[in-house]
């Protein structure tokens, strides 16, 4: 049986010589590094919130796509693939800094999912909730498929987690979450 490593290279023949590798870099800390390959994405400010039925809570596993409600789920792109689907969805939140340097919900965006536990079945688009979490990353607010319900558990969750942070948000997102 060949041996071969996660570039697939075998033990014997070494690293290509002269052959830079592409990868992205996900960090949680500043990275001093300015050579090739430095881009990176710094999750350290972004959390995920599951808002299922009206409910919400935080869900950290989200992140790698294995939330609670997403484990054990084999998810479609086919919406018609998941007929019996409870709708849920991935919020991301992202938090910045204000000038006086206190921290404030600055990127909150919904991504809807259809889950189906009974026959482990479930819809989503990843390029969608990729796309929401880098706009959440961008400071935008984006909240136009959640209903008044997923809203109004969402904004609970918001204020009762850190009521100084709510205080300071902006009113876009306290309208958004009316």
């Amino acid at each position: 049986m060949k041996r071969v490593d996660f570039q697939g290279q075998t033990p014997q023949d070494g690293p290509s010589v002269g052959k830079k590798k592409l990868s992205l870099n996900i960090v949680s800390g500043k990275n001093e590094h300015r050579g090739f390959g430095s881009g990176t994405i710094d999750l350290s400010q972004l959390s995920s919130v599951i808002v299922d039925g009206d409910s919400a809570y935080l869900d950290m596993g989200a992140l790698h796509a294995k939330s609670k409600v997403e484990r054990g789920i084999k998810f479609s792109v086919n919406k018609d693939d998941v007929p019996n689907g409870r709708p849920c969805w991935v919020v991301w939140v992202a938090v910045g800094r204000d000038e006086a340097g206190e921290k404030y919900y600055a990127g909150v965006t919904s991504c809807e999912m259809l889950i189906d536990e009974e026959a482990k079945r479930g819809w989503k688009i990843l390029a969608d909730h990729v796309n929401r979490m880098d706009y959440a990353l961008k400071r935008r607010i984006i909240l136009d498929n959640l209903g008044a319900a997923q809203r109004a558990a969402l904004r609970k969750l918001l204020e009762e987690r850190d009521p100084d942070m709510w205080r300071r948000s902006s009113d876009e997102l306290k309208s958004a979450l009316a």
